[in-house]
């Protein structure tokens, strides 16, 4: 009897689970929090390389720091990686691979989802979109777009605001809680719904918020400026397969039948690839002579600028370390794609979280010290 009631309990157990898994709060439960395979938990569209492939050069007389030195500190440089949750790091400069080492049983073909890195190349497809005038400019009214959202008052919401988190967006940025706006965001089956109940909680142009659900705005607004498009075949026509790239990526999706891109956090690809995307806004937009993303553009998402609301350490969806010219794009669990113009340089570090590793001091002082 008490094995009978045992094997009851589990079938309830099991039963249960699999009912929350069709829903945003079952996914929560079920997956927790966001962690380094949930490429494999999302429906997702696939992009394919070019025939043609990019590698940078290699050396064997790299340039690589033998220690780190934080708060007056020293530490052996490759053990803070490893002791810090990385999972794969390369410095590359002057488009030559100087250091590249990955643990945990990953390597250069293993795949990591970008997290919120991805808003940075939802930024470069916005400039893309305009570039192509399928987007007038940044200046234009979300609504242009979204006409949905004029009943909740987005009128004057620009997708510039967007860019610059300064809409006044009433968003739940919490990643603890599973009745929040990012559970929704990240969880959810239906973003275009979700999108559509979004509400204001300020006059946009006063106050930096980051806020996912700007760069989630920005991406129907891409997807509704495209029409007949994807965002995926728009990413892998524009970036992937001019760069080059190595590999082939995806972008989850919320669902599998007529699913929107997850465009604030989810591409799945590889370590070179994203240094890649690095090496694009390093050179100003230009791949090996070609002018992908206007010079314009990368100029503008990499200024300092602090009015009508924005911040001086964060520009078009990319973040400002140091106001010396360098730039970065940032995912949650410790991704990184660091670029530092001056020092023609490219870091890119991912993780299965941050460690107990300040990225930010780290990676500007490699950048500076080189």
């Amino acid at each position: 009897m008490r094995k009978l009631n045992q094997l009851k309990f589990i079938a309830i157990t099991l039963l249960f689970l699999t009912t929350l898994n069709s829903c945003k709060v079952g996914r929560f439960v079920v997956y927790n929090f966001a962690d380094i395979n949930d490429h494999k938990k999302f429906p997702a569209r696939n992009i394919e390389t070019g025939t043609n492939t990019f590698l940078f050069s290699a050396t064997t007389k790299g340039k690589v720091p033998k220690d780190l030195y934080i708060n007056e500190k020293s530490y052996p440089f490759e053990q803070y990686l490893k002791d810090n949750k990385t999972v794969a790091f390369l410095i590359i400069q002057n488009d030559t691979i100087q250091y590249e080492k990955y643990w945990e049983k990953y390597d250069e073909t293993s795949i990591v989802p970008s997290f919120s890195m991805a808003k940075s190349i939802t930024s470069i497809l916005i400039g893309c979109a305009i570039d192509d005038k399928l987007i007038q400019s940044v200046n234009e009214p979300i609504t242009n777009y979204i006409p949905e959202l004029k009943q909740n008052g987005f009128e004057k919401v620009t997708i510039e605001h967007l860019l610059q988190m300064t809409s006044g967006l009433k968003f739940n940025e919490g990643y603890t809680n599973p009745f929040g706006d990012v559970a929704t965001f990240y969880y959810g089956t239906n973003l275009r719904k979700a999108i559509s109940k979004m509400k204001l909680k300020s006059e946009p142009g006063k106050e930096f918020e980051y806020l996912s659900g700007n760069t989630q705005l920005l991406g129907l607004v891409l997807e509704r400026a495209l029409k007949d498009k994807t965002i995926t075949s728009y990413l892998e026509e524009k970036i992937w397969i001019p760069l080059e790239m190595e590999f082939d990526a995806s972008w989850s999706l919320d669902k599998k039948k007529n699913g929107l891109e997850k465009t604030f956090c989810c591409i799945n690809a590889r370590a070179r690839d994203y240094a890649k995307i690095g090496r694009l806004y390093l050179n100003k937009g230009k791949w090996n002579g070609k002018q992908i993303v206007s010079e314009d553009w990368v100029m503008q998402s990499t200024k300092i600028d602090t009015t009508k609301g924005s911040v001086g350490y964060y520009q078009y969806q990319w973040w400002l370390p140091t106001q010396t010219g360098d730039f970065m794009a940032q995912g949650i669990l410790g991704q990184y794609i660091y670029v530092h113009p001056e020092k023609n340089l490219v870091i890119v570090r991912l993780g299965k979280n941050e460690g107990k590793a300040d990225w930010w001091e780290i990676l500007s002082s490699l950048g500076h010290a080189y």
